[in-house]
């Protein structure tokens, strides 16, 4: 009897254990609930007990996430594996901290509760440059997003988006909704409203079938019988059979609260309506009153006169220290941080803290007071015409740009005549060092070609993806920045300018660096992005090579290298310009092709030159060069760049610099 009686309890402790590792089948909360939700990130609890993802008085680039701690059986075992239907509301609220906004949140399942890899800003909290796409992640996710982002195809700043794996949606609409009222109208709903908004996400396991709705979260508001977006589609190949359900907000450089309010889930079944008049309530939200309390009119009197004295303080501190603010600060907005905690920032911008200097400034280390983030802070020299116009145009420029391969503008500080951009740190600093300054330091080929498609894929982003043209106009090597893991990241907008798609996109002074200017841009002194073509084709010369576009032989006397490689071309060598401290190690289809595709974006004449969009596609294996690019034809055409270059410079080149053996000899024998 006592074996039968073991085993029986063996079963129901085994029963019992699993069962408290398996969460129910549904589940209701107004605001946190500390023994069944977790938070992680930024995420932290409001006064009221409402979930603030993350808080826009806090530091920049935050992440938050908030989990139902158990995960959910979301397969069923039985039937091949098919997703189970489940049903979830939710009511959540967006405040931003100024004109501008942060990048939004999303509703997620997902394998894990850690997603600590995961980047804030663009990226949600939910992914970064590797993970996102990865069809392993098996990540599904609602998007509200407030930031239009073209990488990932966003149509607005203001949408809701179904996404699997990654951030470019199955399908998205602008947020709103059908009102049963009017005939079954459209709505259009703002997230930076500050109102609560209401969700349902249904999905129906027999029929394959997603469902998104969203209303306001007020009491007369019934759930609208028409869906926003609907989507046909299996969960299955997305799903693991646990997951865990959640949410996920992020900012970067501008700041906003996402705040959860309420959440009902139900797997198999409809989830539980939300009682709206139970809901938290958020600092500023919809029905905060202030209390009444039963004092006396002499102490109203006291108080009233403390405060008008506070008042004139505040009015004569704020005329006493009132900071210029000018129109383009304005309409840009980016963040502008204190020149004091960039002073103790930079231990007082001392040069062992100096990382570089340039034309107009320096550059040096710092490790913000609060946040400890490592910033770069380029400090301009304020008594240079050119240096404010350069700060206005990064300021202008860079500040509204968002693409894994640019250095990302964190903010700015004025201080008098001071101008200091903030960015961020880049810890393997310049290529121009891997490629010319420490033989040690010499990249590997792999490393080389995977930076030059960085540098591409950035420019395709500035002259063809983003909402305006931008033209670089500054496009080198020293001004290629490598991060930890040796992305490449273009910098440096100094020089940049604006103009709008479909526009020509042309400027009206001379601006450059010698070596890298279009035979065009040194007759007429007018940029386009074939301008910044060519620049992009010496920079593809100088890191296959490891040699700088303009050298000096013993004899004071100009050579440049996009002449040795034609000449080295012309004679049926090309690989012979390749930098001899890679050895032999290096793909040699791919050296070409670089070698080459410099050639023919340095082309002297600015319509043989291609679109980035063609170089982009040339790199990655997905076209061929055209076939009537030849060296003859290059050789022919460098007439033009000799001249272009004697009109442009004058004494500071030798006119007989045209490409002939000597110049391979020279090149060659210089042994660098």
């Amino acid at each position: 009897m006592s074996c039968p009686l073991n085993l029986l309890l063996f079963f129901l402790l085994f029963h019992l254990k699993h069962a408290s590792s398996q969460a129910q089948d549904g589940f209701v909360f107004y605001g946190f609930d500390n023994r069944s939700l977790e938070l992680n990130g930024n995420a932290t609890v409001g006064d009221t007990g409402f979930v603030k993802l993350t808080n826009k008085d806090g530091p920049f680039y935050q992440k938050g996430h908030l989990f139902y701690s158990l995960p959910l059986q979301f397969k069923n075992s039985s039937l091949n594996g098919s997703v189970f239907s489940f049903s979830t509301s939710f009511v959540v609220a967006f405040t931003k901290s100024s004109q501008a906004t942060g990048d939004g949140m999303a509703f997620v399942i997902s394998p894990s509760k850690e997603l600590h890899a995961a980047m804030p800003s663009q990226f949600l909290g939910l992914f970064n440059i590797t993970t996102n796409m990865d069809p392993i992640s098996h990540i599904v996710a609602i998007e509200l997003d407030t930031i239009q982002t073209p990488e990932f195809s966003d149509i607005d700043n203001n949408h809701v988006g179904i996404d699997f794996n990654g951030l470019i949606s199955n399908v998205s609409f602008t947020a709103g909704y059908y009102s049963d009222d009017n005939g079954g109208g459209f709505t259009k709903l703002l997230f930076l409203s500050g109102d609560p908004l209401q969700l349902w996400v249904e999905y129906d396991g027999a029929e394959t079938q997603l469902n998104v709705t969203i209303a306001p979260a007020v009491a007369t508001m019934t759930k609208p019988n028409r869906p926003l977006l609907s989507l046909k589609q299996d969960l299955s190949e997305f799903l693991l059979d646990r997951m865990y359900v959640g949410f996920s907000a992020s900012f970067g450089a501008v700041r906003s609260d996402h705040d959860v309010l309420a959440w009902s889930f139900k797997m198999n079944g409809q989830a539980e309506s939300l009682d709206l008049s139970r809901l938290p309530k958020l600092p500023s939200g919809p029905g905060k009153k202030l209390p009444i309390l039963p004092i006396s009119l002499p102490f109203v009197g006291v108080i009233c006169g403390l405060v008008l004295a506070w008042l004139i303080i505040l009015f004569v501190r704020k005329i006493k220290y009132k900071e210029v603010l000018e129109d383009w600060e304005l309409q840009y907005g980016p963040h502008r941080f204190s020149y004091r905690n960039l002073f103790l920032s930079t231990n007082g911008f001392k040069d062992n803290e100096l990382l570089g200097r340039g034309g107009f400034g320096r550059v040096y280390k710092g490790v913000l007071p609060k946040s400890k983030i490592q910033v770069a802070v380029k400090r301009i020299s304020h008594d240079s015409t050119q240096g404010m116009r350069e700060f206005i145009a990064e300021i202008a420029t860079i500040g509204r740009l968002r693409h894994p391969n640019l250095v990302r503008l964190l903010g700015y500080c004025r201080r008098k005549g001071e101008l200091l951009l903030v960015y961020d740190f880049m810890s393997n600093g310049s290529l121009n060092k891997f490629i010319f300054d420490r033989p040690k330091l010499a990249l590997n080929w792999a490393q080389r070609f995977k930076i030059i498609k960085d540098v591409a894929s950035a420019l395709l982003y500035l002259h063809e993806q983003w909402v305006q043209v931008v033209i670089h106009r500054d496009i080198k090597a020293s001004n290629v920045l490598l991060d930890s893991e040796m992305n490449g990241k273009l910098g440096d907008f100094g020089l940049a300018k604006l103009s709008e798609q479909g526009a020509d996109p042309q400027t009206s002074y001379l601006a450059g660096t010698p070596g890298y200017i279009a035979p065009e841009l040194a007759r007429t002194g007018k940029s386009s992005t074939s301008t910044d073509l060519f620049a992009f084709g010496t920079f593809l010369l100088e890191v296959a090579c490891g040699r700088r576009p303009v050298e000096m032989e013993e004899v004071p006397k100009k050579i440049f290298l996009v002449d040795w490689v034609t000449d080295c071309w012309g004679r049926g060598n090309i690989l012979e310009t390749v930098d001899p401290k890679l050895g032999k190690e290096f793909v040699a289809e791919e050296a070409e092709l670089v070698l080459k595709l410099g050639l023919l974006c340095s082309h002297p004449a600015a319509e043989a030159r291609p679109t980035m969009s063609s170089v982009v596609m040339y790199l990655e294996g997905e076209a061929s060069l055209p076939k009537e690019f030849s060296a003859e034809g290059i050789a022919q055409e460098n007439k033009v760049r000799i001249r272009a270059r004697s009109e442009l410079f004058g004494s500071w080149l030798q006119k007989d610099s045209t490409p002939s053996l000597t110049i391979t000899e020279k090149f060659t024998s210089s042994g660098r």
